[in-house]
């Protein structure tokens, strides 16, 4: 299954007048990040940018007269999602915007059963909140320190392992790596075989909080001396 993780930077909110300047996208394939990447800043022709939103991502005016226009980038862009699910923060922003510059050129919408928006997927997750794409980097322990100002490229990234976390795709794997293995030697009919075990590469962090633990450390007290926990303590 293929999927990309995208985001995009406009000159405002309006997508009926407002333009798309800056599109980045991370390619998943199977839940994993492949490397292939798109990321195109984008002239915004006539319109200016908003300074609410200059103050947002940085892109000024001035950076973005010589970038290529909308329709330069589209056929790139198209071949780039084809085939896979398009999946956004609030994907009702961005794809309101796509869909908005595929119509002044003519080109039909995406679907909507071609899209995921991860934070309604946060909000029904983690329904008390936050769900910003910060909040949810910092409930996951996604390093984001270098983001002082939002860019499609890197707000893709983030969201791609913010994306993995939230569908467990990183349990899915078990965390082990292939490269580092452990040869076990069984004895099997008077013939000895060997066969590879997967280890993980680092363990597991430790989920249980110290009351947790004293908890179930009370509980085994209670169940007696022949409580069958006592032989794993």
């Amino acid at each position: 299954m293929r999927e990309i993780i995208f985001d995009t930077e406009t000159t405002g909110l309006e997508s009926k007048v407002d333009r798309v300047i800056e599109i980045g996208g991370i390619e998943l394939v199977d839940h994993f990040p492949t490397g292939r990447t798109f990321h195109k800043y984008i002239s915004p022709g006539d319109r200016k940018v908003h300074p609410d939103a200059l103050a947002v991502h940085g892109l000024s005016d001035e950076f973005l007269k010589d970038k290529p226009t909308f329709a330069e980038i589209v056929e790139e862009l198209q071949e780039f999602f084809q085939g896979a699910k398009w999946i956004a923060h609030n994907a009702n922003f961005d794809m309101g915007f796509i869909n908005a510059e595929f119509d002044r050129l003519g080109i039909a919408p995406v679907p909507g059963e071609e899209v995921i928006d991860t934070l309604a997927m946060a909000r029904r997750k983690h329904p008390m909140g936050p769900n910003s794409l910060d909040a949810l980097c910092r409930r996951y322990g996604i390093d984001n320190s270098h983001r002082t100002k939002h860019g499609a490229l890197l707000d893709s990234e983030l969201l791609a392992e913010v994306y993995i976390e939230m569908i467990g795709g990183r349990q899915t794997a078990l965390g082990l790596m292939e490269e580092k293995k452990v040869v076990k030697v069984i004895e099997e009919d008077d013939d000895d075989v060997a066969i590879d075990i997967p280890v993980r590469s680092k363990p597991l962090s430790l989920r249980l909080s110290p009351s947790d633990m004293e908890a179930h450390q009370k509980l085994i007290i209670e169940m007696g001396d022949k409580a069958i926990w006592k032989q794993y303590q």
